[in-house]
């Protein structure tokens, strides 16, 4: 059995979206077969900008992000959800990313300028919705709003390996559709993939 951390991505703290449906249902499934769950809403945290390199290297930990930190080294697996937002991750998820996973706790510098990763022995699932059909996203924008998490964030600290599901025209989606999508989260969790 593993221990697995959600981290809802959707900036709305008050819920309700497929976002939170679809995290609730990996969870359900997680729970079920015997995986230990923890969970971070972003939406609902108070999480400052970085907005210079030497903030980014030496402020300290935020006191607010300390229970994310906590369940991130607990940890596994990780799985993030989050909308499609002008191509990418809604600010506030990057924003809580950009906190939580700085140097000395994510990945440390080396003298030679290169990296070391720290998280390593993770494994992640990056669940993103979106408005246009995924077919687009991934033909036409290459994916690069998704590449940025799971490649350039995820795969840069350590988690490996990095899979994703793309679910494209949620607007549109009926019923039935949504009934396959939520089947499908309980299906990973249960797996913890």
């Amino acid at each position: 059995m593993a221990t697995i951390l959600i981290i809802q991505g959707h900036p709305d703290p008050g819920g309700g979206h497929l976002c939170h449906a679809l995290a609730d249902a990996y969870a359900a499934g997680a729970e079920a077969a015997g995986h230990t769950v923890l969970r971070v809403e972003v939406g609902g945290l108070d999480v400052p900008l970085l907005r210079s390199q030497h903030d980014f290297r030496h402020a300290p930990p935020l006191h607010a992000l300390s229970p994310a930190r906590a369940a991130l080294v607990e940890a596994e697996h990780v799985a993030v959800f989050f909308p499609l937002w002008l191509g990418g991750m809604p600010a506030v998820l990057k924003g809580f990313l950009e906190q939580l996973l700085r140097p000395g706790f994510a990945f440390d510098y080396l003298e030679d300028g290169g990296t070391r990763m720290l998280l390593e022995g993770r494994s992640a699932r990056v669940v993103v919705t979106m408005g246009m059909p995924g077919l687009i996203f991934r033909l036409w924008y290459l994916e690069a709003g998704l590449a940025a998490l799971t490649r350039n964030i995820l795969g840069f600290v350590g988690f490996s390996p990095v899979r994703a599901t793309v679910l494209g025209g949620v607007e549109a989606a009926g019923e039935a559709k949504r009934r396959r999508w939520l089947s499908r989260m309980d299906a990973l969790g249960r797996a913890a993939r």
